[in-house]
């Protein structure tokens, strides 16, 4: 799938196509090429499937801060949930980069003082997505990887859950075969390490690291493969029948985990390439089986949002190339997430930061509703009928 060019707002980008000479051409950090595949992948199972060793002994029991306001100092801080949930995303740098941005080290040097009980990550974790990257490239980034960011939370003793993104193992398929094959084989090989066991109590890992599920405090966490837009079927029925279990049910709260989200929230993304395929349909499955909240990456843009029952957690990206929101005006911002969880009332609390100024992100700054080219999308405190005319009969126009 070739993609056009597309500005955005604060910086251009040029969009990554499959063609070996437009790759060639590109330079800039946080590019995209999730695309859609030509063909449905026969399987989606990871390349080795050795069982890690126990989960390293999880931290003191955080029942005794709930209720508190706690953050690294000189911070605003948060009042405590029942469950606290650090959540970042989209980490990478230029294709192949073996190193972070400054403020990525800065934020992993934060999270313990936070006192999450979860570290969860939503995709692009290193530079990957590159045909021209040589297998002993490829376990560089992912060695720099763990230097920057696993060894410090393993180090904090804090479970790290992750989605695999388009720049970690790309899902693309062309004439029924993992165009990144060899990405996603090394992927598999990290993961595989039971050095680099990530802490989780795991209820389903059959299809690790690209699919799977897991139970932290109560919390029924589904992840699947959105590292491009199409979902394959036998993927969707594993997670509605993983939803439909009795250890899912009987959870207090579940959260749904993907790279690519379900709309468009972010200039430069707006194509259907960037969302996943049959948005509203996979949307009425997470629905119908109470999920509270689908997290995502890859727009690299901040948005608190909601569309029916479903809330959507738009993680900004903490790496490279930031974008702007569409129908914003506001500049591009590296951010962090902070969610705490009522367990009894089944609601959650965001506070995000400004990963570069620790200032706390206003939430009356953003759009009170993202249309983009496969549907709207509310800011979660936004009901439909509190929008003005203007904006419920807001459609989508594309900049180019």
């Amino acid at each position: 799938m070739k993609r056009r060019q597309l500005f955005v707002l604060g910086g251009s980008f040029l969009g990554l196509g499959l063609g070996v000479a437009v790759h060639k051409a590109l330079t800039q950090p946080g590019k995209s090429n999730s695309n859609t595949p030509s063909n449905t992948p026969v399987s989606n199972t990871p390349t080795s499937t050795s069982s890690p060793p126990p989960a390293p002994t999880p931290p003191p029991s955080s029942v005794d801060a709930v209720g508190q306001a706690i953050a690294p100092e000189g911070l605003f801080a948060p009042v405590r949930g029942d469950v606290r949930i650090a959540v970042i995303s989209d980490l990478n740098g230029i294709y192949g980069s073996t190193t972070y941005e400054p403020q990525v080290d800065r934020a992993v040097e934060l999270i313990p003082d936070w006192e999450p009980d979860l570290v969860l990550c939503s995709g692009d974790m290193v530079a990957g997505q590159d045909p021209f990257l040589t297998e002993s490239e490829i376990r560089a980034m992912w060695e720099a990887f763990d230097r920057h960011i696993a060894i410090p939370i393993r180090s904090a003793n804090l479970p790290y859950g992750f989605t695999i993104g388009n720049h970690d193992a790309s899902g693309v398929i062309a004439n029924g075969a993992y165009l990144y094959k060899s990405e996603r084989d090394l992927a598999g090989e990290y993961w595989s390490d039971p050095k680099h066991n990530p802490g989780l109590n795991f209820i389903d890992r059959t299809g690790f690291p690209f699919y799977y599920s897991f139970l932290q405090n109560d919390i029924f966490y589904l992840v699947w493969d959105a590292s491009c837009s199409r979902i394959p079927p036998e993927q969707i029925a594993w997670a509605e029948k993983s939803l439909a279990s009795d250890v899912a049910k009987q959870a207090k709260l579940r959260i749904a985990v993907g790279h690519l989200p379900l709309y468009a929230v972010a200039v430069g993304r707006d194509e259907l390439g960037e969302v996943l395929a049959d948005a509203d349909d996979l949307r009425s499955m997470l629905e119908r089986h109470g999920v509270h909240t689908y997290i995502s990456g890859h727009h690299h843009a901040y948005f608190p949002g909601r569309r029916g029952e479903l809330e959507l957690l738009h993680t900004g990206a903490l790496g490279s190339g930031p974008r702007v929101l569409l129908d914003s005006t506001l500049l591009p911002t590296h951010t962090i997430s902070i969610v705490d969880v009522d367990l009894s009332e089944g609601t959650t609390q965001y506070t995000t930061y400004n990963a570069k100024t620790l200032e706390v992100i206003d939430l009356e700054t953003l759009p009170r509703i993202i249309v983009g080219p496969n549907g709207w999308v509310l800011r979660r405190d936004v009901t439909w009928e509190e929008l003005n005319a203007e904006e419920q009969t807001r459609e989508y126009i594309p900049l180019d």
